[in-house]
């Protein structure tokens, strides 16, 4: 598709910020009013307008995409959005180590335990560690407790944890990619420790590591989306 606008701006409108095409505002997949929430992220959606070349690169929107998401999706059915997440908590690779005598396992300590013990402690609950890879319920209380704390989060901030959850497999490291100040590349390589350990026992695989690589830069998008989404301006 080319390009069909000339001029994008910003305007606040009742209930947060919308971008303008040649005066026209952004509607979301659905044929919604796209109003976010922060002025800051509705600048970041309009600098992916003006990055646009003569040709459309749908790929580039990726603001947008979770924007959308937010709006058509987490605000219209939360409980499904909710229970999707959940579901990361559930099986959470962060509570699924290899055998305690493996070199493996030592990584898996030295690295996932820290982020494990600080949810832990965060939210008063006890995540339940598995040697294996067979499924192992959590405790009912830890699961009622992340619901709520999801429940707490509004729409935008549930898209973006959409997007982390599902890279990382972990609602651990989604949350703890939402706070402020979060350190985007240890929790990515967290997110990834399995996967880069295979890589240092077997070599690393060009196609593999581009889409790792791919991978990464939307976790980072992610966590500038729920940034974005605590900045005034």
């Amino acid at each position: 598709m080319k390009r069909f606008w000339d001029t994008v701006a910003v305007e606040a409108v009742a209930g947060g910020w919308r971008v303008v095409l040649d005066g026209r505002p952004i509607k979301t997949a659905v044929g919604a009013p796209q109003i976010v929430p922060s002025a800051a992220l509705a600048q970041a959606l309009a600098h992916e307008w003006r990055s646009q070349g003569a040709d459309i690169d749908a790929r580039a929107f990726v603001l947008r995409d979770m924007a959308d998401f937010a709006i058509d999706i987490a605000r219209t059915d939360r409980d499904a959005v909710i229970a999707a997440l959940l579901a990361y908590a559930g099986s959470d690779t962060l509570c699924y180590r290899a055998e305690p005598d493996e070199p493996l396992a030592i990584r898996q300590r030295a690295v996932w335990e820290p982020l494990l013990a600080a949810a832990e402690e965060r939210w008063s609950v006890a995540f339940t560690r598995v040697s294996g890879i067979i499924h192992r319920a959590q405790p009912p209380a830890t699961l009622k407790t992340m619901r709520a704390a999801l429940t707490e989060q509004d729409d935008f901030t549930l898209a973006a944890l959409n997007t982390l959850a599902s890279l990382a497999a972990s609602l651990v490291i989604a949350l703890a990619a939402a706070e402020p100040g979060a350190d985007a590349a240890a929790l990515w390589d967290a997110a990834n420790l399995e996967e880069d350990w295979q890589a240092e026992q077997w070599g690393v695989d060009d196609e593999a590591l581009a889409l790792r690589t791919r991978r990464a830069a939307l976790f980072g998008d992610a966590m500038r989306f729920a940034a974005l989404l605590r900045r005034e301006s």
